[in-house]
């Protein structure tokens, strides 16, 4: 017997969730189900094997495992429209900043098997990154069947509920951060006269192997850095403007500045 998926919500990311469970390997394990005030976004999912439902309360009332694809000002809503239909046996997947697993149990029964979860959106290019938490009492089964969905769409990490807001500017905001500062470089290439399309394709491709040589090579970063940096040379001039703009410093500003929000949204 398959298990029955549904998305409260079917935008970018839910619609990027449900594509990759489509295209994973345990496809043919699961039922996947949608609800979305947009019908043409559920049409679009049809070819994926999603099965259309009319509204939310059919989501939970035919669903197992219940993913909030919404956003966060979307929550109560939703919930006070649900909450009386949330069983014990059910298991509720949140993937909202600032969203808790006490303020769920709140709007639905104490009881609830709450997973919460923070992806990114290069999720709709299945190259997401994306850290989960299980709240009790959700079974190490039914997390780790959600582990594996975001597994199927890129890369996880498993860490404590208490850190979720923390998280947020590591992997759920730091994509428009990676993007300001390639816009940095490109803007400097169209400036020296090379083409945008040009400056975008090499400084992906940089930033892509580069990330492949923090994760792939062994080396520290520090290391890294070193191993690129000849003595006297171009490296070490530009890294001295970086360095002297405190630029690591700028960076910890701008997450801890993440973090401080994803607090005052908190529910």
């Amino acid at each position: 017997m398959s298990e029955k998926i549904g998305f409260i919500g079917a935008g970018n990311m839910g619609a990027a969730i449900l594509k990759g469970i489509a295209g994973s390997s345990f496809a043919d394990k699961v039922s996947l189900y949608a609800a979305d005030p947009d019908t043409a976004k559920i049409e679009a999912l049809k070819e994926y094997g999603v099965k259309p439902l009319a509204d939310a309360a059919a989501v939970v009332a035919e669903c197992k495992y219940i993913f909030l694809a919404i956003k966060p000002q979307m929550f109560e809503e939703v919930l006070d429209a649900v909450g009386n239909l949330v069983t014990a046996d059910k298991v509720i997947v949140s993937i909202a900043a600032g969203i808790t697993g006490e303020y769920i149990k709140s709007k639905t029964i104490p009881d609830a098997k709450v997973v919460l979860v923070m992806p990114n959106t290069p999720l709709l290019l299945g190259e997401g990154a994306s850290a989960l938490a299980a709240v009790e009492p959700v079974s190490d089964e039914e997390f780790g069947l959600v582990c594996d969905i975001f597994a199927s769409c890129g890369k996880i990490a498993v860490i404590s509920k208490d850190k979720m807001k923390e998280i947020i500017a590591i992997n759920g905001s730091s994509p428009a951060f990676i993007y300001l500062f390639a816009k940095g470089f490109i803007d400097y290439g169209n400036s020296v006269g090379i083409s945008e399309e040009v400056s975008k394709e090499l400084f992906s491709q940089t930033l892509v192997g580069a990330a492949k040589m923090i994760t792939d090579s062994g080396y520290t970063i520090d290391e890294l850095i070193k191993m690129v940096s000849s003595p006297g040379g171009t490296t070490l001039k530009g890294l001295d403007e970086l360095y002297a703009a405190n630029l690591t410093d700028v960076v910890g500003n701008c997450c801890k500045a993440c973090t401080q929000r994803a607090y005052e949204l908190s529910k």
